[in-house]
């Protein structure tokens, strides 16, 4: 039976439950997709797990709140392992006493590939969406995945070979966001909703979704936009999500904003990238946002020494930026540890607004990035889809009418030791 004839059937009996979990606020919008799909699939289901604000605002029941998670790096996570692991075992005590028809894990592989351990040995069906970034370091732990995860759904277009070859039952369904990030206003309204100048360039900048990679990174980039103004005028926003600036954490940066007149916009990531003409951005989902857009942008990221000192031999990839990985070429630059001062950020980005071959030259090769990342079908529905096809049998109890930055990989700490708190990493 083929998929759309899946997804057609009608179903009945129970209601199917699901366990969804996803740690990362960009896990969170993905799974969020798929689930919504789901509950259309499946009218009667229940779902709950581990969500975020927009699992949450689709229906899951937040067993935890996916924000409780959110830290990044060897070092930064070893104070927050006893809180985690009390999460953990949270989650699965629920999980015990209300066993799901199946799992959709994303994202989070430090998190999500231990509770995927426990899914199997209730006989749980794990489906894993965002396939762990294992081609760039621990390699040998795909074999841990062939073993675990039923069905891994990829989002970048090399990965699926790769875990096949491995024994991974894979399939790349695209990207999310090469569907879903557009504008919603045109430069001209933009520049006016928020009184920009059409006279000068604007920058935004992107310093990463979680306190910590904010308070790490944006000291250099206000030093990057003193020196980039000492030779550019340029306006200068600061994309957030909603709420991130007002954080208690964050206090010491108001006056630098204020003194630098930079504008803070909440919530309008891919309005503030697209009517950008540079994206200062933080390594990770952002710059594939910055890729789709055609947006120039520089790349960096930065976490605590012992983090770099402990993870940095461990990556086997050429590159750290995403959007390199998928040209597999140098196409944006690179700024990693060391490499990111607020001298090299300006430099590189004085460059990109002086020279417009060189930033059109950029802008072309970040197409072929796009093109990479797009296929026809929408990606939420390739793999709702395919757990529909999956659980068919057993759930002709639901009513079923569903209608056919990268991040270094070693800061995501995405270890899966045996026992908690082994070689210091999250679980």
């Amino acid at each position: 039976m083929s998929l759309d004839a899946v997804l057609a059937a009608t179903l009945e009996e129970k209601a199917v439950q699901f366990l969804v979990s996803a740690g990362e606020a960009s896990g969170d919008m993905y799974a969020a997709g798929v689930t919504s799909v789901l509950s259309d699939t499946f009218p009667d289901a229940r779902f709950f797990g581990c969500a975020g604000p927009r699992l949450q605002k689709s229906g899951v029941k937040p067993v935890l709140d996916a924000r409780s998670l959110a830290v990044v790096g060897l070092a930064e996570v070893l104070g927050h392992l006893p809180r985690i692991y009390g999460e953990f075992r949270k989650l699965t005590g629920y999980v015990r006493n209300n066993r799901p028809d199946a799992a959709l894990l994303t994202d989070n592989p430090d998190f999500n590939l231990r509770l995927a351990r426990h899914l199997k040995r209730l006989g749980v069906p794990v489906f894993y969406l965002v396939a762990p970034q294992v081609w760039a370091w621990r390699q040998s732990r795909a074999k841990l995945i062939a073993r675990l995860v039923d069905h891994l759904f990829c989002i970048f277009p090399f990965e699926e070979q790769w875990f096949r070859d491995r024994g991974v039952q894979a399939t790349y369904i695209g990207h999310p966001l090469a569907h879903t990030v557009r504008p919603s206003l045109t430069r001209d309204a933009f520049f006016a909703r928020y009184e920009l100048p059409r006279s000068r360039q604007a920058i935004v900048l992107l310093p990463g979704s979680r306190s910590g990679e904010a308070r790490r990174h944006l000291p250099v980039l206000f030093e990057a936009v003193q020196r980039i103004r000492r030779v550019r005028d340029i306006s200068v926003l600061l994309a957030t999500p909603k709420g991130f600036i007002s954080h208690s954490a964050l206090a010491t940066f108001r006056e630098p904003i204020r003194a630098l007149s930079i504008k803070v916009i909440e919530d309008e990531t891919p309005d503030c990238i697209a009517h950008s003409d540079l994206a200062l951005a933080a390594s990770g989902t952002v710059t594939i946002e910055a890729a789709i857009l055609g947006t120039p942008m520089i790349t960096f990221y930065k976490v605590m020494p012992l983090s770099w000192y402990a993870g940095r031999h461990l990556v086997k990839v050429p590159f750290f930026s995403m959007v390199n990985l998928i040209a597999d070429r140098k196409i944006v630059p690179e700024l990693i540890q060391a490499e990111m001062t607020a001298d090299n950020i300006a430099s590189s980005a004085v460059e990109l607004l002086s020279d417009d071959s060189k930033a059109d030259f950029m802008r072309r090769d970040l197409l072929t990035v796009r093109g990479a990342l797009t296929v026809e079908r929408d990606p939420f529905h390739t793999a709702a889809a395919l757990i529909a096809a999956a659980l068919e049998p057993k759930a002709s109890g639901s009513k079923c009418k569903l209608t056919g930055e990268f991040r270094p990989s070693w800061a995501l700490n995405e270890e899966v030791p045996s026992h908690p708190g082994e070689d210091g990493s999250c679980l």
